[in-house]
């Protein structure tokens, strides 16, 4: 058994060191990881340069680009093909609409899209907690792992996970996806030579309330499990949508 451990926040972060020392009890781990932090690149290709590979460990690689680069160049030759591709452990929760944001779930939906089963997996994070509980954390998806790996997944569905930080986890659900939201926020500054610039991305400023999702089970304690599937139609609007051609 194969298995490739890859993120969005770097092939050093600690999150991702424990995901593999807890995998390695599955079965032979490669990593192939961004050289450096990657967070919300989605799922980004680098297509105009090429993409530098370090080896910084006994199979364990960095390459110079994104975390769906990442799962691509890994499947195809990099390393060993995997059975099962995992990504994470993210330093922050990757909640309802952060999906779409993500490059640690991006890595797994590109893993799917390759043909290989996958999970991304996130630790919920609150303000004011210093200390990371990513040992914990890699136990549960450790343990998922397993399971996935024994009973398979569907063609084209991934599994999101996130697990809360702190001393109570009350133990795992299936979830559908909640909803965020975030500030709207475009602030534009001068730089010394008076060129024009600006940060983009506000703050969380709240949920909204969707019974049996990942965001409200979270909030309780609970680590959730959401299946993703890589087609987003929106097969519900198909009937109305002929009505308008």
């Amino acid at each position: 058994m194969k298995l490739l451990v890859t993120n969005d926040d770097g092939v050093h972060a600690p999150g991702l060191l424990a995901l593999a020392a807890a995998l390695g009890e599955l079965g032979e781990v490669w990593v192939v990881a961004p050289e450096r932090e990657q967070s919300a690149q989605s799922h980004a290709f680098t297509l105009h340069k090429p993409l530098r590979v370090t080896e910084v460990g006994e199979r364990r690689i960095a390459l110079s680009g994104t975390p769906a680069d990442c799962s691509y160049a890994a499947i195809h030759g990099l390393v060993p093909r995997p059975d099962l591709v995992v990504s994470g452990i993210n330093r922050g929760a990757n909640l309802g609409s952060d999906v779409h944001y993500s490059g640690t779930v991006a890595a797994a939906r590109e893993a799917v899209l390759q043909g290989v089963p996958a999970i991304a997996a996130s630790l919920y994070i609150r303000g004011g907690q210093d200390e990371m509980q990513f040992e914990r954390a890699a136990a549960i998806v450790r343990d998922l792992a397993s399971t996935a790996i024994r009973k398979g997944l569907p063609d084209g569905t991934l599994l999101n996970v996130n697990v809360p930080n702190g001393d109570v986890v009350h133990g795992v659900r299936p979830t559908v996806l909640g909803r965020r939201r975030y500030t709207a926020q475009v602030e534009e500054r001068q730089d010394p030579r008076g060129r024009r610039y600006v940060w983009i991305g506000g703050a969380p400023i709240g949920d909204e309330p969707i019974a049996d999702s990942d965001v409200e089970w979270a909030r309780r304690d609970w680590a959730t499990v959401t299946p993703l599937h890589i087609d987003p139609t929106a097969r519900t609007f198909l009937e109305a949508l002929d009505g308008w051609l």
